[in-house]
């Protein structure tokens, strides 16, 4: 048994292995999972969380790694929970984007932590909430939450962070896929990386036209910037700053933050409620009641739906 106390006093004086073994309990879903989110939960609710998304090869985990350097001359702790594939082998992270992030290894006001998908869609892993909870609870100033290459439907980092920024790079058909993805919905602000390259004014230009359609933004109403950048070179990072503080500044102003933090913790309870009802709904293979239920289907005396009322109200205690 791990002493929580301890240990999240450890995370919070900045101690690297407290931390992740706190998130290790919350990925591998520990017994003591409970009382680890009990005791961070008064301490959580500082941290600026800044989700990166885009499609792969548009320089995810370049663009991450020069944030970090930009928010550490600023002063600022800096969290990077970094999302990637999951090895076909052994389901955990590949760890790419730690690679990429080696500048930073040894800097005691950041921490780099990788985690595997494992199959969950969305571009984030299952157990993100929760990391960014513990990440949070320890004292860093910004988490940047990066998603492993973003497809059509992969754009839940919207749900999970204050400010949501969507990278493109040109000559990557970027802007159309951005229509398809939904992406367009979901940036607050949107960087297009690689600027140096031929096709980077394109793109941007194409990218604002698309803003543009059928907007129904209202006076006062946050515009999405587009800020070019050369990640590589740190060109154009520091603009991303200042656009980044701005969406927060305006958030803080209308209200806007604590309505999307309400919204996570509301999601964050429901995926945990329908978890359980999951978990309780699996043990009842082989069991009678649900062998009874199906003999009524079969009889027909019971259509499925209301069987699985019948078993709902059972598992629930409904009358």
């Amino acid at each position: 048994m791990v002493d929580v106390p301890t240990l999240v006093e450890q995370a919070r004086a900045g101690g690297p292995r407290a931390v992740a073994r706190l998130i290790s309990l919350v990925e591998g879903a520990s017994p003591q999972l409970r009382e680890v989110m009990a005791a961070l939960a008064p301490l959580a609710g500082s941290a600026y969380v800044v989700g990166l998304t885009g499609s792969p090869g548009v320089g995810k985990s370049t663009s991450t790694s020069a944030l970090v350097s930009a928010y550490r001359k600023q002063g600022k702790r800096v969290a990077v929970l970094a999302v990637d594939p999951s090895s076909p082998f052994s389901g955990g992270a590949l760890l790419g984007d730690r690679v990429r992030m080696s500048d930073h290894a040894s800097d005691p006001g950041v921490y780099i932590r990788s985690m595997a998908t494992r199959g969950h869609l969305g571009g984030l892993a299952w157990a993100a909430p929760q990391a960014i909870r513990v990440l949070d609870a320890s004292g860093f100033d910004v988490v940047l939450v990066e998603t492993v290459g973003v497809g059509q439907s992969e754009v839940e980092i919207a749900s999970q962070a204050d400010t949501s920024v969507v990278l493109l790079a040109p000559g990557m058909g970027d802007g159309i896929q951005a229509a398809k993805a939904g992406i367009l919905e979901i940036g607050d602000v949107y960087v297009v990386n690689k600027a140096d390259r031929d096709g980077a004014d394109a793109t941007a230009r194409e990218l604002n036209h698309m803003l543009g359609l059928g907007e129904s933004r209202g006076p006062g109403d946050w515009r999405p910037p587009i800020v070019k950048t050369v990640a590589a070179r740190g060109e154009g990072v520091d603009e991303v700053v200042e656009a980044l503080e701005k969406h927060r500044a305006w958030m803080e102003e209308r209200g806007v933050l604590g309505e999307r933090r309400a919204a996570r913790a509301a999601r964050e309870v429901e995926t945990i409620a329908v978890t359980r009802l999951r978990e309780r709904i699996g043990s009842l293979h082989g069991d009678r009641r649900l062998d009874a239920l199906a003999e009524r289907i079969m009889a027909g005396g019971l259509d499925p739906y209301a069987a699985a009322d019948e078993l709902v109200a059972g598992l629930t205690g409904e009358n």
